[in-house]
């Protein structure tokens, strides 16, 4: 007989934050530079769902948001530019 091994179950850690978009009932927008400066990193990289609490839909609209503002230089892409 062979012996049945247990396999770990991994949860998911939820985050107790709210949605900051659906909190104020706005969307993610390019020309809103403060916003999305919350949502970035000191390096410049954009903050990911878990640590942010944005819904999954709205964490998509915030990274073409935050990916327009960089290519309309309203944000830096990187540490080393300010603003």
């Amino acid at each position: 007989m062979a012996l049945r091994t247990k396999t770990k179950v991994y949860t998911k850690k939820v985050n107790g934050t709210t949605c900051y978009f659906t909190q104020n009932n706005s969307k993610p927008d390019y020309k809103d530079v403060l916003i999305l400066r919350r949502f970035i990193n000191d390096r410049g990289k954009i903050i990911r769902q878990s640590v942010s609490g944005v819904t999954a839909k709205n964490q998509r609209m915030l990274t073409q948001a935050v990916k327009r503002a960089r290519y309309m230089a309203l944000l830096p892409y990187t540490d080393r530019h300010s603003l």
